[in-house]
């Protein structure tokens, strides 16, 4: 019997490190800092530099989530949604994942520092750092850490744009913006749809302690409202032309009005359609900013 667990353990450890790495959470760093590289090139694209800047910064991204884990691994054993992964679990031992997380990150890092510059990889380090020195400590303290949070979430796009641009520009920090108002929908979607999960955790989310949700939902409006005209701005500067903008707007006032919507019951159901709304919102706008790119030369 004993032979036949580790032998299955044996078989599900591979799988274990990818679910480790979050693979949905990394997927997204990989596509935003994939529109930040190509945004932000000035010439002819380097594939191989892209493909460098991707596959190095999937690296960082799967090994920040692995020390997250590792970090977390006490509130994810009390979490029905956390639970089954691989630390609360015993499919791996909290060393491996330790070492797996410090070892990817790390790799990443001189990836992109051989292979595009050392600005990149100082963006993705400060990525790794302030999501786990400061958002994930105060998780358990602030509401606020969502704000704090939504920091290292926005930087995958600049760490595209400084492999490809060699520099932060006006252009980048546009990007970092868009992603950063984005967050607060999204995860405000989901802390809603969870915040009992999180209540038992002692994850002080803004819904934890906003039972109502009256702060809650006129955040996610809030900051849905600025998504709007902040989205619109790559037009604005240069990096885009008409058409982008238009379809900006209609993207943001969409998204705003299903947050409208959800915001006049309060529901899980709802609060999960909001979720799938910013999922939708945010690739749809950075393949029209790209293909308004392809249509508009000198655009950057």
């Amino acid at each position: 019997m004993n032979e036949r667990a580790d032998a299955i353990s044996s078989l599900d450890k591979p799988w274990a490190y990818v679910v480790l790495t979050k693979p949905d959470v990394t997927f997204l760093v990989v596509v935003t800092t994939l529109a930040g590289f190509y945004l932000g090139s000035s010439g002819p694209i380097e594939w191989a530099t892209l493909l460098s800047t991707v596959c190095a910064t999937m690296l960082v991204a799967g090994g920040t989530a692995a020390l997250n884990q590792y970090v977390e691994r006490d509130l994810d054993a009390v979490m029905r949604r956390t639970a089954s992964r691989p630390l609360p679990t015993g499919q791996l031992r909290p060393r491996d994942a330790l070492i797996f997380g410090i070892v990817t990150i790390a790799a990443g890092a001189a990836w992109l520092a051989l292979a595009a510059n050392v600005l990149a990889a100082l963006v993705a380090l400060a990525t790794t750092i302030l999501y786990l020195g400061l958002y994930t400590p105060l998780k358990k303290r602030t509401p606020l850490s969502t704000a704090v949070g939504a920091i290292p979430g926005a930087l995958p796009p600049l760490i595209g744009w400084a492999a490809a641009h060699g520099s932060l520009s006006l252009g980048g920090w546009i990007l970092f913006a868009i992603l950063f108002f984005w967050q607060f929908p999204h995860f405000m979607a989901i802390a809603w749809m969870y915040r009992e999960d999180y209540a038992r955790a002692g994850i002080r989310m803004l819904p934890v302690v906003d039972r109502k949700g009256d702060s809650t939902f006129r955040q996610i409006v809030c900051t849905s409202a600025i998504l709007v005209w902040v989205s619109a701005l790559p037009s604005v500067v240069g990096m885009a032309g008409i058409g982008y903008f238009f379809v900006a707007l209609v993207l943001g006032m969409i998204l705003l009005q299903v947050g409208l919507w959800a915001n006049r019951s309060r529901s899980n159901i709802r609060a999960k359609w909001l979720m799938h709304a910013t999922v939708a919102h945010i690739p749809l706008l950075l393949i029209f900013l790209v293909l308004d790119k392809l249509a508009v030369p000198g655009a950057r």
